[in-house]
């Protein structure tokens, strides 16, 4: 760390705490004019990038998850909180298996995945959107699984 005052190269810490979350405020003197200053360490997030169907990227986007689900969920008894919690799994679960990009079809597939568990119906208006049904027969392929599960209980 460089002096702020004189330039010198070396500085020496005297006390470190940390102040807010993930930021460490550093009391350092500098070993050459022994004057005192105070530095604050912030953790550099990277920002993941969604690499989409076409080839293009931009940031990932949690709420753009929320609006998907808010609009599959419309008029079904799911809870904004349960909604929450879905998009913060999620949102964990990329951070966690993915360092800098993730392609979109995986966040479509954990959000299919997380509606498939709570609500068949928001499941299938979402797979219907998401995996761009063009007929009854995308509906009929969709729904198969879901009754032979039905039936199988």
């Amino acid at each position: 760390m460089m002096c702020p005052y004189c330039r010198h190269g070396e500085t020496g810490v005297i006390d470190s705490r940390a102040s807010q979350q993930f930021v460490i405020r550093r009391r350092r003197k500098c070993l050459s004019c022994d004057r005192r200053f105070t530095t604050y360490e912030k953790i550099e997030e990277t920002p993941l990038k969604v690499v989409k169907k076409d080839g293009s990227r931009i940031t990932f986007d949690r709420e753009k998850i929320k609006r998907g689900l808010e609009k599959a969920c419309y008029k079904r008894p799911i809870s904004d909180e349960d909604m929450e919690v879905i998009v913060s799994d999620i949102e964990a679960s990329l951070y966690e298996n993915f360092d800098r990009e993730v392609p979109s079809r995986e966040i479509g597939e954990k959000v299919m995945e997380s509606l498939r568990r709570i609500d068949k119906v928001a499941f299938v208006r979402f797979a219907s959107v998401y995996r761009e049904f063009q007929d009854v027969n995308d509906f009929q392929e969709e729904l198969a699984p879901l009754l032979r599960e039905n039936r199988k209980r």
